[in-house]
């Protein structure tokens, strides 16, 4: 069993992608620009010819601090700091763009959560009305349409996710076409290039997995997945407004496309020091810790996760929990304390049903071994039961699905 808990997270990964088939299709027309830098005072005050607002050093010196505690999700004092920046400059989009990506940060914790859909968006139109008026007084502001493009991009990613079609391919078109329109400015480059390399990347991802979508993508010019991710890895190390972003994901695809996990861990490792209270970059730590075989440090990080939804420190949800819950429980089966495991996989299926992922692999798995626990035990009524909700919620193809028939057939349930 445990030589192939890799296999766990991995499945988990493919049958959520393939669930999610709309957000990768949009998430190479996205120009998303939430990743900015850290290191203040790597930053050096000089001059800004160009009279944009993003290429003012200063201004990024200033808003750092704000952007970290964004990222750390201290939203209070990181919309303090954004308020300033907005009573400041009162007509330029960068406030309200400041805004809505703290509320993508909220929602992508857990992306089925609607909650924050409407504020998103709202604060998005109000900066890309504020950078439309900027373009239509100067079709060659770079700024303007840098603006537009990523406030573009990051409703077709929104709305890929909520599975509204039409909505998430205007956008997308939209994004490229500002995108284009912002090229020409060499101080943007490295900002720009995180479009690019999505492009490049999901350009060929794309027609691998989906066949399909082959006559689609052929609409498109050719791309190439090792420009891609060497694209991603230049904005990583050199971008300011993108560098979180090209982060988020490559740690992503070195888990779950390149098959490089010790890559994807060194990364989340990084993200997750320098943002420690953020709980996404937190259970993709613990998660990366669990796949190379780090067991001790991933379930310190799992039970420090569950501690924090506990005391109900912000962001940490039952979404989370369903992932360090599993960890656990995984670690507890493994040293053969099934008390403790069985304990841990029934909090997997709590927060699983809580956050409505009935779908997930670490949800699904969990109802299998709860089902050959309940069958050793003698309690084959109950293993039934769980075997029942595996065939409910897993489409027959899902290993669950097929190792749940294997065990019923197996062991005449």
């Amino acid at each position: 069993m445990f030589e192939n808990t890799y296999n766990f997270v991995a499945l988990e990964s493919k049958f959520m992608r393939l669930k999610k088939i709309g957000t990768i299709l949009t998430l190479w027309l996205a120009i998303a620009t939430t990743g900015f830098a850290q290191e203040a005072d790597s930053i050096p005050f000089n001059a800004n010819p160009s009279n944009y607002l993003l290429l003012d050093k200063g201004l990024q010196f200033r808003i750092t601090a704000a952007i970290n505690s964004m990222y750390d999700f201290d939203f209070a004092k990181a919309e303090r700091d954004f308020g300033v920046i907005g009573y400041q400059y009162p007509d330029h989009p960068l406030p309200d763009f400041l805004m809505a990506l703290g509320y993508w940060w909220r929602i992508e914790v857990d992306v089925t959560n609607e909650r924050y859909d409407k504020i998103f968006l709202r604060y998005l139109e109000r900066a890309t009305d504020k950078a439309q008026r900027m373009f239509d007084e100067d079709e060659t502001n770079k700024e303007a349409a840098f603006f537009l493009a990523a406030g573009y991009g990051f409703q077709g990613r929104l709305y890929s996710e909520r599975r509204s079609w039409t909505k998430a391919a205007f956008a997308g078109r939209n994004a490229l076409k500002y995108m284009d329109l912002s090229r020409g400015e060499a101080e943007f480059n490295p900002e720009l290039l995180l479009g690019d390399a999505l492009f490049n990347y999901f350009s060929v991802w794309i027609p691998e997995n989906y066949p399909l979508l082959r006559p689609v993508m052929a609409l498109f010019p050719a791309g190439s997945k090792e420009l891609g991710l060497t694209q991603l890895e230049e904005v990583a190390s050199n971008a300011f407004y993108t560098r979180i972003e090209a982060m988020y994901f490559l740690f992503r695809l070195y888990a779950s496309e390149e098959k490089r996990p010790y890559d994807a861990l060194r990364i989340s490792e990084y993200l997750h020091g320098q943002f420690p209270n953020n709980p996404y970059f937190h259970r993709s730590y613990a998660r990366h810790l669990y796949t190379v075989g780090r067991w001790t440090e991933s379930v310190s990080e799992s039970f420090q996760i569950l501690e924090r939804i506990d005391a109900k420190q912000e962001g940490y949800e039952s979404n989370s929990g369903r992932y360090a819950a599993f960890f656990i429980a995984q670690y507890y089966d493994r040293v053969r304390d099934p008390k403790k495991a069985k304990e841990y996989y029934l909090k997997t299926i709590s927060y699983g049903e809580e956050s409505e992922s009935q779908e997930s692999g670490y949800y699904l798995f969990s109802l299998v071994q709860l089902g050959k626990m309940e069958t050793a035990a003698g309690n084959k009524k109950l293993a039934k039961e769980y075997f029942k909700k595996v065939k409910k919620y897993a489409k027959r193809k899902h290993p669950a699905h097929q190792e749940a028939r294997d065990f019923i057939k197996k062991n005449k349930l």
